[in-house]
């Protein structure tokens, strides 16, 4: 499948596979999984899943996934061993092993969001197809399955609100969804913890939405960074969707086992 990517990619993947030590970090839902209606059915590729295990079984190369769902959720639908780590709800919630999880909200951040999601609630219960996410320290109104203007016009309402509630909680907007946190962290925020923690000699990001462009933005010259998807990105290369995507982790568990052996 390498044959389908870029050259310039293919070039990059494997100077990239030649580095003592590595980060492979990476959005879920629409970059590993392709996207669905129900979201806890969401399932990576079982190319990419079975990709993903055989890097991280590989000495020297760590795996993690970051992403804007909740940490509980993201191990649902990620289903990787204990010990990849995970960054979730945009870098607010943090698994580095199962002993060192670490909390993303407090009391006065539940508090808060318990007075917003009041006020959204009624709006988000009146549009067909409209629901809630939960999240630690937040949650998120989504639209997939709401006809084009009325999603539109549902989350300029839910915006308004939240502004005449909250002007402190953090909007962020999505792939059909907008939501809303009592605490400011980004995906970037999540990359650059995992590269303290870890301390790769480079580090892969790839992801598809809005909110992966936090992380794409902090990336250093020697780094990887990865585009799902035809979206206007700071990423120096691209891949087509989630198949793409096979193709870049097949090549490096080539490339990467060949360096360990």
């Amino acid at each position: 499948m390498s044959a389908e990517l870029d050259p310039a990619l293919l070039d990059a993947l494997a100077r990239f596979a030649r580095l003592p030590r590595v980060l492979i970090a990476l959005d879920f839902d629409g970059t590993l999984a392709p996207e669905v209606d129900v979201p806890d059915e969401a399932r990576a590729l079982p190319e990419a899943h079975e990709a993903l295990l055989a890097l991280a079984a590989l000495p020297n190369t760590a795996v993690a996934l970051v992403s804007g769902r909740s940490l509980e959720s993201l191990a649902h639908v990620g289903q990787l061993p204990d010990a990849v780590p995970l960054i979730g709800s945009h870098g607010l919630e943090v698994r580095l092993a199962p002993d060192d999880v670490r909390p993303a909200a407090t009391a006065d951040d539940r508090a808060r969001v318990d007075r917003l999601r009041a006020v959204v609630a009624p709006l988000v219960e009146m549009v067909e197809g409209a629901w809630i996410e939960e999240k630690p320290a937040g949650f998120a109104v989504h639209t997939r399955t709401v006809e084009q203007a009325a999603a539109r016009a549902l989350i300029d309402t839910v915006r308004t609100a939240a502004w005449q509630t909250d002007e402190r909680m953090t909007v962020r907007d999505g792939k059909n969804l907008i939501e809303f946190s009592a605490r400011d962290a980004t995906k970037g925020d999540g990359l650059e913890l995992l590269r303290r923690e870890l301390r790769p000699d480079a580090v892969l990001f790839a992801g598809d939405d809005v909110t992966d462009e936090d992380a794409l933005a902090v990336l250093d010259p020697g780094d990887v960074g990865i585009k799902v998807g035809s979206a206007d990105t700071v990423a120096p290369y691209r891949v087509h969707d989630p198949a793409g995507m096979v193709a870049v982790l097949e090549l490096l568990v080539a490339k990467r086992g060949s360096v360990a052996e």
